[in-house]
């Protein structure tokens, strides 16, 4: 199990904690630090879309011009995400077979039941 994000955010903080909390072996990457690769943007692509993936809200995409954000959100240019990994929202948290976008308590409590 892996838990991406950056260690300074409030929903990073929480599903860490929670995630200790179960004493759920998982390992930490900080996406900001460590980067990110294409294959594995792919792969998240595979279980969520690129709707959910995406940080609207966020300064990174405020930042971006329209031609940038039409680019991404049709994925013909993912590489954004690699380059400005603020824009994913966190945490992400990759199982085998799901991942989870965002810290919610109750898909997490699933996971650990």
């Amino acid at each position: 199990m892996i838990l991406y994000g950056i260690p300074n955010c409030d929903s990073v903080r929480k599903a860490r904690k929670f995630l200790d909390n179960q004493q759920i072996n998982y390992h930490f990457h900080d996406f900001k630090k460590d980067g990110l690769s294409l294959e594995t943007i792919q792969n998240w692509l595979q279980f969520q879309p690129i709707e959910v993936l995406v940080n609207k809200r966020s300064t990174s995409w405020k930042q971006l011009n329209e031609d940038q954000k039409d680019n991404l959100m049709n994925q013909s240019d993912l590489s954004l995400l690699c380059e400005m990994p603020t824009l994913i929202k966190r945490p992400v948290l990759q199982t085998d077979d799901h991942i989870l976008v965002g810290f919610k308590l109750d898909e997490y409590q699933a996971l650990a039941s």
